[in-house]
């Protein structure tokens, strides 16, 4: 198992920049101290489009157009879209969408392999000439079983010695559709017997008759992702090929191609990739949580990919200051969850307007407040920031409190609300506990309290103290509003740790969504528009859902859950 970095605890650990520079930075910096591509640095975001985005790609997207940026390079939007029977035009614009919601600027530089398929023939054409690549007639199977091991060389294709005549003349058959998919493929002539298998004859191009998004019937021969990848690069003038560390065996075959067509060469570099713990980064196996309806869909906020993150409320601010927050490595190791959600309660905490809302409301009548009457009372919108001003909230004899913050037989360190007890209601007054009001069966179904009318603004004239402090809604005046209420997908921290037997499939949480129908909020949430973020006080960072929230049916889903340090803070008030 890979190693876990632990989460930050102080701020200054969270926020420290590193005071070395990572390694790529350092090799930016010595070839441009060398005069390498003039000291140019030019960079690349290159997905496959064949699913959408999720936090790995997010720690690439930021590190290469950071990088650009740093340096005042370019960076380039590339998608390597070389295999039709698994690309949509649905992933492409999803992923546009992705990397500049993010903060990727590729100004007029989206391109396409797809665009280069002409150039990527020629040069096929051009490997065959001098002897360097050849059609092999092996089947897939018969491919892998002349591969070898580890510890055993591969064995020479049949076919591998056919002359330069006959590698053209099959080769441009290949091009005109004259054989069935998989019955024929353009290999590289390299080395059989090389240590590193991604060199034994590795494939260039595959036959499949299938319609590409966007060069459509026109070929029915498709470059492999090793051919087509280092020569996009190099037709686009990138100089630093930034990859994670899964392709650092296939740098040998990066640079091979590029020697051998004798084309600008840049330079691949590897990084660690991001590995976070209570989820999964396989493309399939996201796409297998989204076909067999484990999760609403891509966007579901309990997913990882971009769009799920979005959704939840997470913003491209936070991303960007937990990708810089975890650096860059050349070692594989697993972030602890609790850094990703540092990230966005730090932003958050900024941002966020203050509301009161109560999940499971309890009633609380104030006898000794006169029936009908209603004041407004001033409630700050953020405690650090007076230039985001404040709200007026209404408050009337009939509230709503938290069930969770009554307790009839309550232990001795139970600060919240008791019979005979006082609390702090927020920006209102001290109350007091007098009666329990059950149904038949004994559930608690009002409370009846008294106010002290000295208290207004939550401070008493005569010095008292109370412990706790709880947050509320005027009853006549609540918005009803759905709450979605998200945890972790996963049960576990690795949860392709399965068992013999069983799958991630098995560490599922079944408790990762709760769905509160009958929440009650403050009335200044009556105007929220679809995409606002909120601190609802005590309870968590909540985002109005995109989708589903409409004016007069409010949805919000939790973004986060706060540390539990308000309610200390405001009992010092």
């Amino acid at each position: 198992m890979a190693t876990t970095t632990s989460a930050p605890r102080t701020d200054e650990s969270r926020g420290d920049k590193p005071s070395s520079r990572n390694f790529i930075q350092q090799i930016i910096d010595a070839d441009r101290a060398a005069g390498k591509n003039g000291g140019r640095v030019h960079t690349r975001f290159p997905p496959e489009p064949n699913g959408y985005l999720h936090i790995g790609h997010a720690k690439s997207i930021c590190l290469n157009f950071g990088l650009a940026r740093e340096y005042g390079g370019k960076f380039n939007l590339r998608f390597d879209d070389t295999n039709p029977t698994k690309e949509e035009q649905e992933y492409v614009d999803s992923i546009i969408d992705d990397v500049r919601w993010l903060g990727g600027d590729w100004e007029d530089r989206l391109f396409y392999a797809s665009d280069y398929f002409q150039q990527l023939y020629d040069w096929a054409v051009q490997l065959i000439k001098e002897g360097k690549a050849y059609v092999c007639d092996l089947t897939a199977d018969e491919v892998r079983a002349h591969r070898g091991t580890l510890s055993e060389p591969g064995k020479n294709s049949p076919y591998r010695n056919r002359s330069v005549e006959e590698n053209l003349d099959l080769f441009q058959r290949m091009e005109k559709g004259e054989f069935p998919d998989g019955t024929r493929t353009l290999r590289a002539k390299i080395d059989m017997a090389s240590p590193n298998i991604n060199m034994r004859d590795p494939v260039m191009y595959r036959i499949k008759h299938a319609s590409h998004h966007r060069s459509g019937d026109r070929w029915c021969i498709y470059p492999s992702y090793d051919y087509t990848h280092g020569q996009s690069d190099s037709i686009e003038g990138i100089t630093h090929s930034i990859c994670t560390l899964e392709f650092e065996n296939h740098r040998p075959l990066y640079d091979w191609f590029c020697e051998a067509l004798r084309i600008h060469h840049p330079q691949q570099i590897e990084f660690a990739r991001l590995n976070l713990t209570y989820t999964v980064m396989s493309k399939r196996k996201l796409l297998q949580l989204v076909q067999e309806k484990h999760v609403a869909g891509w966007d579901d906020p309990r997913m990882l990919t971009i769009r799920g993150l979005r959704r939840r409320g997470y913003t491209p601010e936070a991303i960007r200051a937990f990708c810089e927050r975890i650096g860059v490595a050349k070692f594989n190791s697993t972030v602890e969850m609790a850094w990703l959600e540092d990230a966005i309660r730090e932003d958050l905490n900024e941002r966020a307007p203050r509301v009161m809302a109560v999940l499971r409301p309890l009633k609380v009548v104030i006898t000794n407040y006169p029936e009908g009457q209603v004041e407004q009372l001033d409630a700050a919108n953020h405690p650090q920031r007076p230039e985001m001003g404040s709200r007026t909230v209404p408050f009337t004899r009939d509230l709503y409190i938290e069930a969770d913050d009554f307790m009839e037989d309550a232990p001795k360190k139970f600060f919240r609300l008791a019979p005979g007890r006082e609390v702090r209601l927020r920006y209102a007054y001290f109350i007091t506990c007098c009666e329990v009001v059950k149904d038949k069966s004994g559930n608690i179904t009002e409370l009846r309290c008294t106010y002290d009318p000295a208290t207004r603004g939550g401070n008493a004239p005569d010095g008292r103290k109370v412990k706790g402090t709880i947050h509320w809604v005027a009853a006549p005046h609540a918005i009803a509003a759905e709450l979605r209420l998200y945890d972790h997908l996963f049960k576990t921290e690795y949860p392709d740790d399965a068992p013999p037997g069983k799958t991630f499939l098995d560490n599922i949480n079944s408790d990762s969504l709760e769905i509160v129908r009958n929440a009650k909020l403050e009335p200044s949430l009556a105007v929220a528009t679809s995409g606002q973020h909120f601190q609802f006080e005590r309870l968590g960072y909540f985002f109005t859902d995109p989708d589903d929230s409409k004016p007069a049916k409010p949805v919000f889903n939790r973004t986060a859950t706060l540390r539990d340090t308000w309610a200390k803070e405001a009992a010092k008030e």
